[in-house]
């Protein structure tokens, strides 16, 4: 929580900067390299490049045998094809087109599989061909510092004995399954490619409800932010929290579509023992998108809290003015008869007709002051 707090500051300033808010049209927006009128399958990176070079790494196994390389070659990733052992292969980077056609001529991919793994922004799906299963799903992170949903796309291809994942960028969520395979006599080891992609679905999944409880822990320092403080900072950091809930949402809403639909799928790469576990990640999916609805909640009720405290601290405003110019009403009436340029006013001929008035003036007013207590209006 108190991590939270000392970055609080940072995602006031992060909310307003308009290059973010041209950022976050750009996840809903985005524009595609491809031509429109040319031929399916056509290979154009569209995303932007997010790593210096591409890096190409695999884990090759079986029950009693591993081969573990983590700076390898596209040459020698296409061997692997020949062995009987489940092999996954993981590339980090998309923007070289070429090493995907290559890879997918050699293991005889769809060329549509091959342009949606060349195109991020895919809507999680899984679309069945002849020898390969296509699955692409979202990885999201949290960043604490700009208070916003990084969305990558994850793409794999599950084969008869390798799964290949492409990934935007370095750096993911699936350290836990490499250390099950690497561990040895793990259930992974003795089985095939298509609980080994279960793996790696069951841990994109899983650290959906990571993301989901930072930005939990971030609304509670908000909620009482906006009991603190009205001003507007408080409002568009509300605003900009909203969208990143809907950001999340948009998402992860497909991911429960794509697992439905591979439970329904009567391919033989997903045999039925490995659809149990598909089941309990789709119940995982549910809670997650559930838990995000509540926080979709939580959050709307901020903005309507917020827009009560800014009324009634509005409210408390006017009450003030309001009471001091009730008072000064009375007071301003004597001023001004008396402030009257008439030549005949007796009164003011009278030596203490001053000091009396001012005393009547002081009377009413503390009067009024005391009806108002009275009331229990101030």
């Amino acid at each position: 929580m108190a991590h939270y707090r000392e970055h609080e500051r940072t995602s006031i300033v992060e909310a307003l900067n308009p290059a973010r808010q041209m950022k976050v049209m750009g996840r809903l927006v985005r524009r595609r390299a491809k031509k429109p009128g040319s031929a399916p399958g056509t290979l154009v990176s569209s995303g932007p490049q997010k790593v210096e070079r591409v890096r190409v790494r695999f884990l090759d196994y079986d029950e009693k045998q591993l081969n573990d390389n983590e700076e390898a070659s596209i040459d020698e990733c296409l061997k692997l094809k020949k062995l009987p052992t489940v092999s996954w292969i993981n590339i980090d980077g998309l923007h070289e087109v070429e090493l995907i056609g290559r890879v997918g001529e050699r293991f005889e991919w769809h060329p549509l599989v091959q342009e949606d793994i060349a195109s991020p922004g895919q809507r999680a799906k899984i679309e069945e061909y002849e020898g390969h299963t296509f699955v692409t799903l979202p990885m999201l992170t949290w960043n604490v510092e700009r208070k916003e949903v990084i969305e990558e796309q994850l793409s794999l291809v599950v084969g008869e004995n390798y799964v290949f994942s492409f990934q935007e960028r370095y750096g993911d969520v699936f350290n836990g399954v490499r250390e099950r395979i690497r561990a040895g006599r793990t259930r992974i080891r003795s089985r095939g490619s298509d609980y080994l992609a279960y793996a790696l679905i069951d841990a994109v999944v899983d650290h959906y409800f990571t993301v989901i409880e930072e930005i939990g822990e971030f609304t509670e320092v908000l909620d009482e932010r906006v009991l603190a403080d009205s001003s507007q900072d408080t409002m568009q950091v509300l605003h900009a929290l909203k969208r990143e809930l809907i950001t999340l949402r948009r998402a992860m809403w497909p991911v429960r579509e794509m697992l439905n639909s591979i439970l329904r799928s009567e391919t033989h790469l997903f045999d039925d023992s490995t659809k149990v576990f598909m089941r309990d990640v789709q119940d995982h999916t549910v809670q997650a998108l559930d838990t995000i609805e509540s926080l979709r909640d939580v959050v709307s009720g901020m903005v309507d809290l917020y827009l009560s405290m800014v009324s009634f601290r509005a409210n408390e405003i006017m009450k003030v003015l309001t009471i001091m110019a009730s008072i000064f009403i009375p007071l301003t009436f004597f001023a001004g008869i008396y402030g009257m340029n008439f030549e005949f006013m007796p009164e003011l001929a009278v030596r203490w007709a001053y000091p009396a008035l001012l005393l009547f003036m002081v009377v009413i007013g503390s009067g009024m002051v005391a009806f108002f207590r009275r009331k229990g209006w101030l």
